[in-house]
Formats: C-alpha cells, sequence, structure tokens
C-alpha cells in the first residue's frame, strides 16, 4: 500500500514538474517572439527613416539647385511637391524611431534637421556644405543604429 502511494505521489509530482516546465517553455517562447517582434518593428522604423532622410535629401538638394539656376517656375513648383511629399515621407518613421528606440531619437533628430536645413540655401556652395552636412548627420544614425542592433 505504501509503495502505491509513494508511487502516486510520484506520478503527480511529475505531471506537476512537466507542467511547470512547459509552462516555462511556452512563456520563454512567447516572450523570444515578441522581442523579436519588436526588433523587427525598430529595425523597419530606423531603415524607413534613413530611407526617407536620403530621399528628402536628394529631393532639396534637386530643389535649391533649380531654384538657384534660375530653372523655370513650372520646375522649382514640381520640385517643391516631390519634397513636401519627402518631408512628409520622414514623420511617421521619425516619430516611430523615437517612440520604438528612445536611445536613437537625438542622432534622429540632428539628421532630421540637417536635411531639413538643405531649404532656402543663399548660394550653391552653401546647399553643398549643407548636403554634405546632412549626409554626416544621417551617417552618424546609421552608425548608432548599427551600434544598437549589433
Amino acid at each position: 500500500m505504501l509503495t502505491t502511494v509513494i508511487a502516486v505521489i510520484g506520478t503527480l509530482l511529475g505531471a506537476v514538474a512537466a507542467g511547470v516546465i512547459q509552462h516555462r517553455t511556452a512563456r520563454t517562447t512567447r516572450s523570444e517572439a515578441r522581442d523579436d517582434h519588436r526588433r523587427d518593428r525598430e529595425l523597419e522604423a530606423v531603415t524607413a527613416l534613413a530611407s526617407g532622410l536620403a530621399g528628402h535629401r536628394r529631393a532639396m538638394s534637386v530643389r535649391g539647385g533649380l531654384r538657384l539656376s534660375g530653372a523655370s517656375p513650372e520646375a522649382v513648383a514640381a520640385a517643391r511637391a516631390e519634397s513636401h511629399a519627402t518631408r512628409s515621407a520622414i514623420e511617421a518613421p521619425r516619430i516611430q524611431v523615437a517612440i520604438l528606440v528612445p536611445s536613437l531619437a537625438a542622432a534622429a533628430e540632428e539628421a532630421t534637421r540637417a536635411a531639413f536645413a538643405l531649404r532656402g540655401a543663399p548660394d550653391q556652395q552653401s546647399l553643398n556644405a549643407l548636403r554634405e552636412e546632412a549626409v554626416t548627420a544621417a551617417d552618424r544614425f546609421v552608425a548608432a543604429a548599427a551600434r544598437y542592433f549589433a
């Protein structure tokens, strides 16, 4: 009889131990999946911002070049419309980076401000210098992101 009681207790303890292990394994798997999903979202936001900044720099450089060269009003207006679209494309990823990866927010803001600074350059030399500053700021943002994701 005592052997039977011990066997039943052993079986129950084994079942409880197996249940606890299974629960912890499932919780760990869910936690890892959540972490992977968050990392994917962070990487998507960083990539979208870097891409948006590059597009806006290009659009502002073209717009400034057209304005400074005395291009037709239609060409300048078309470049302005494109730069407005690229500026708008920066906002969502910039906000996502600030929320999802706060440690990159300062570098993202610096790169964004540098890209926006291309507007209204007084001459071609200034436009080129501002463009280089924007490229450098974007490179610093990408380097900070690379350290974060490493």
